[in-house]
């Protein structure tokens, strides 16, 4: 019997010296409100950093395509070319000598023209070259500056515009990264929301583990003296040891999942895992009214999800105007007029000038395909057909998890009362009958299921209260509406202008 008594003081004191110790290790703890953690996951989610630099790659690329429709100017350098060749003259059927030493650059200012997908330049070309020839030994030679200035237009016709397209589908791929950004947000809130409680509740039950690890062991001291005394039977201490020891065990396992509930959080949130960190939260409840009708149209007429499937309805019809021109008819214009002049002296270039109009114009015409063409529309349509589907059943979703969630939502908003008068009506039995264990009415296996029912009550009404800020949470972000301010969200807004 006593060295059963010590064994157990020895275990006791092992279990008190983890709790004395725990304040130590936690001493840098840093308080965090569920307010905190958002804000810290906003910048610090491995998934929110990832959608942020998708969203900003989108935005560059969204800038580049509008800054590629400004005019463009470029210059094109030849400082020096060298040529000494032996040719033969077709014309005159003969062989020539010819040397050439030129220099020249090209400047030209290039304007893409977004309504018709044109293009119209203006281009200049200024040399000078240095020329020899040498036909059966009579010798020529021409030094002479030369400029040729010129304005030209291009126009593809008959085709549909791939400027414009493109443009329109950068424009498409920026929205639907900024809606994937607050999507993500919306979710990463609602992922932070959920761990956040996690850790809050684990924290909880450890202070009702210890609790109920105190409460053990002021039964088993007071069986103890009973015992000792000759009041109580050497049964009752045995069940006293093993409520102690089951409530020294429940300890330990609580401390365990908090530590790990606390490293899920800190993963989450981006926190090196090696930080310590505490919740601290205000679980009071109050229950708002929600209509459904209002929340069934609020989300149908606010979901960023149905935008994205009206977007890829649209990027479906781009879609097939491509596929549409595949081996079409099409044709293009070129006409330029400009003027060109030469001398050996530089000032005297454009006294006798040529003028230079050019014209072209060329049609690609197909002839056979063997159905090529059909059949990628016929591939197309059942893509469009997809992305309208896709689009209703978004829609029938949106109201179907709606509607569970308000129900839900409803049936929380009760169980929070029947919750609240579990606690109180717990309470006040263990309280009575802790009083008649003390007077050795009970056994300690019946004061420990009163323990156990109190820290089970209590347990289920935090749970209860959670569960109904959690619901409410999602309903919020399902109707993107914030009913407990009573007004309307728009995450988009502000990421896409």
């Amino acid at each position: 019997m006593i060295m059963k008594n010590r064994r157990l003081r020895l275990k006791y004191a092992w279990v008190i010296i983890i709790l004395a110790g725990a304040p130590l290790l936690i001493h840098a703890q840093e308080k965090i409100t569920i307010e905190r953690a958002l804000e810290i996951a906003e910048e610090n989610n491995p998934a929110m950093k990832t959608q942020k630099l998708s969203l900003e790659r989108a935005q560059q690329l969204l800038d580049a395509q509008r800054a590629s429709l400004k005019s463009r100017f470029s210059l094109n350098l030849n400082p020096v070319n060298y040529n000494n060749d032996r040719r033969f003259d077709n014309r005159l059927s003969q062989w020539y000598t010819n040397e050439t030493f030129s220099t020249a650059g090209t400047f030209q200012v290039v304007q893409p023209i977004l309504l018709t997908d044109g293009e119209i330049s203006l281009i200049n070309t200024f040399g000078w070259q240095d020329n020899k020839s040498v036909v059966e030994g009579l010798s020529n030679s021409n030094k002479a500056f030369t400029n040729d200035l010129y304005l030209r237009l291009t126009q593809p016709i008959f085709t549909y515009n791939r400027r414009k397209m493109e443009l329109k589908g950068i424009e498409f791929d920026y929205e639907n990264a900024g809606i994937s950004y607050a999507l993500q947000r919306l979710r990463t809130e609602q992922n932070i929301t959920r761990q956040f409680y996690a850790v809050y509740m684990a924290q909880n039950n450890l202070d009702v583990s210890k609790e109920e690890l105190e409460n053990a062991k002021q039964s088993y001291e007071i069986i103890k003296n009973k015992v000792e005394a000759d009041l109580a039977a050497q049964e009752e201490l045995f069940q006293a040891e093993l409520n102690l020891s089951t409530a020294q065990s429940a300890v330990q396992q609580r401390i365990v999942t908090l530590e790990n509930d606390k490293d899920d959080l800190k993963q989450a949130l981006g926190m090196p895992l090696s930080e310590n960190l505490e919740v601290v939260a205000d679980i009071i409840v109050n229950t708002v009214s929600v209509d459904l009708v209002h929340a069934i149209d609020n989300g149908l007429n606010s979901r960023m999800e149905l935008r994205q499937r009206e977007i890829s309805i649209e990027e479906a019809e781009l879609q097939m105007i491509q596929v549409k021109a595949l081996n079409e008819f099409k044709g293009d214009v070129s006409l330029s007029i400009g003027i060109k002049g030469d001398d050996e002296k530089f000032a005297n270039m454009y006294d006798n000038p040529t003028r230079n109009p050019r014209v072209s114009i060329n049609f690609n015409v197909p002839i056979f395909d063997w159905g090529e063409k059909k059949a990628r529309i016929r591939a197309q349509k059942a893509a469009q057909t997809i992305a309208k589907l896709n689009h209703d059943d978004q829609k029938v979703n949106i109201e179907l998890n709606i509607r569970q969630t308000w129900r839900s939502l409803e049936n929380l908003r009760s169980q929070i009362d029947i919750a609240e008068k579990k606690v109180r009506n717990a309470q006040l039995t263990y309280d009575i009958n802790l009083i008649r264990y003390r007077n050795g009415d009970l056994t300690g296996m019946q004061i420990s299921q009163f323990q156990t029912q109190l820290s089970s009550s209590k347990i289920a009404y935090w749970q209860t209260q959670i569960d109904y800020k959690t619901e409410l949470l999602n309903l919020k972000i399902l109707a993107l509406y914030d009913y407990d301010k009573d007004v309307p969200i728009v995450p988009i807004r502000t990421i896409v202008n």
